[in-house]
């Protein structure tokens, strides 16, 4: 598990909270790794309250499933959409997972 950073305006890390993620922004996008040692208890159902457009840079195997869904694996430059208060989780694959995201209101 791993501590959420983002950079500031003076570029600076803040930690957010205890994740099984790192997180930082870049070009206004904010890429989120998983690493393979993620205990798969955290990766936990959950919604997110704006729209979402992610863009896998580094699939390593994982899998999304949304509900009512079987899970999919999911590739290298695919782009998911996520709409807000839709119930998902990420399902660990073999090596870790690296993705861009873009929120929109």
């Amino acid at each position: 598990m791993s501590d959420v950073m983002q950079n500031n305006s003076d570029s600076h890390p803040q930690i957010l909270g205890d994740f099984p993620f790192q997180q930082e922004i870049v070009e206004g996008k904010i890429e989120r790794f998983f690493p393979t040692d993620v205990d798969n208890e955290e990766l936990k159902w959950h919604f997110d309250e704006k729209d979402r457009l992610v863009t896998v840079i580094e699939s390593g195997g994982w899998q999304l499933q949304m509900d009512n869904n079987l899970p999919n694996k999911i590739e290298d430059g695919q782009k998911i959409f996520i709409p807000k208060f839709v119930w998902h989780k990420v399902i660990k694959g073999d090596k870790g997972l690296k993705v861009s995201i873009e929120e929109f209101d």
